[in-house]
């Protein structure tokens, strides 16, 4: 998706989890996304956007059979975020706390909400990269002793705490959150996953070093029951993170779903239908995933 070229500050967001008014008009807002043709190669094919409503969405994920899911939250640190908010976010930082949410608290929230209801446990292990400390090398835990959230309020809570004290750096690789994730899920005797991380573009046609590890990290996951949701936080544009979503015909599945969430936020609709629009994209394919998972055989 290419980011949208004349973009507005999102709505403002009450700091509170309580406050959003998520999934309370979802069945006023239809036909969101129209089905998109599969295209397919020998040994794979890309899992089509076949939902229109929360409805169909929850409906596909008990016909699948998951009752339960894994999250697993990745939050970019990389200096990006000093400049792509420059048109979307007021020019500020990314990860500027205010008297409202930012993008970053804004996407976790409502994908934290919609993913409550799989989490049994909500234990949520949360992880930084491409701070200061880690590069694009490793990870940091929010943690000590990669201790998880307690849910998603803990999690913004942290999250609120170490922002200070981070010091934003690079380059910018996905590699370190995905094998990072594929251990978790390993040593969870292959249980169901589903990783959320914010999602950055070169604007380059090639990829650099950093993204070629981030795919061959991609390739490595479909190995494993892990779904990689990539949210498209910032001005974009966009189009390698849709290469990462659509064009890797290495994987054993489809395993990424790509979803432009500044797209979402600037559109001149309530803030309640930008919600539900948010988590109809980034959830559309689990049904598909979840059961490839099945088929393949990667399920513990």
């Amino acid at each position: 998706m290419a980011a949208t070229s004349n973009c507005s500050s999102p709505p403002s967001s009450s700091r509170s989890l309580n406050n959003i008014p998520f999934l309370d008009d979802h069945d006023q807002y239809q036909n969101i996304r129209g089905v998109l043709p599969t295209r397919s190669s020998e040994n794979y094919s890309i899992i089509g956007d076949n939902y229109n409503s929360l409805e169909e969405v929850a409906e596909a994920l008990q016909q699948a059979g998951l009752e339960s899911s894994n999250l697993i939250v990745g939050i970019d640190f990389t200096k990006s975020n000093e400049w792509t908010g420059a048109r979307c976010f007021g020019r500020k930082n990314l990860h500027f706390l205010g008297q409202d949410l930012n993008p970053y608290e804004q996407a976790i929230s409502i994908i934290g909400r919609t993913l409550s209801t799989f989490d049994e446990d909500n234990l949520i292990p949360c992880y930084g990269f491409g701070d200061s400390s880690t590069h694009d090398k490793d990870v940091f835990s929010f943690f000590p002793e990669d201790k998880p959230c307690r849910g998603f309020e803990e999690l913004l809570s942290r999250y609120r705490e170490l922002v200070p004290q981070i010091n934003l750096s690079g380059p910018t690789s996905f590699a370190p959150i995905i094998e990072n994730a594929i251990s978790i899920v390993d040593s969870k005797g292959g249980q169901y996953h589903v990783l959320v991380t914010r999602s950055v573009d070169t604007g380059k046609d090639k990829f650099s070093p950093q993204e070629q590890k981030t795919v061959d990290a991609i390739v490595k996951a479909s190995e494993y029951p892990l779904t990689i949701i990539l949210v498209g936080v910032g001005d974009g544009p966009w189009d390698l993170m849709q290469k990462f979503d659509d064009f890797i015909p290495s994987r054993a599945f489809d395993n990424c779903q790509f979803m432009n969430f500044t797209k979402i936020m600037v559109k001149d609709i309530p803030i309640s239908y930008k919600e539900t629009e948010f988590a109809l994209e980034a959830l559309m394919e689990i049904p598909s995933q979840y059961k490839a998972t099945m088929e393949l055989q990667l399920l513990g």
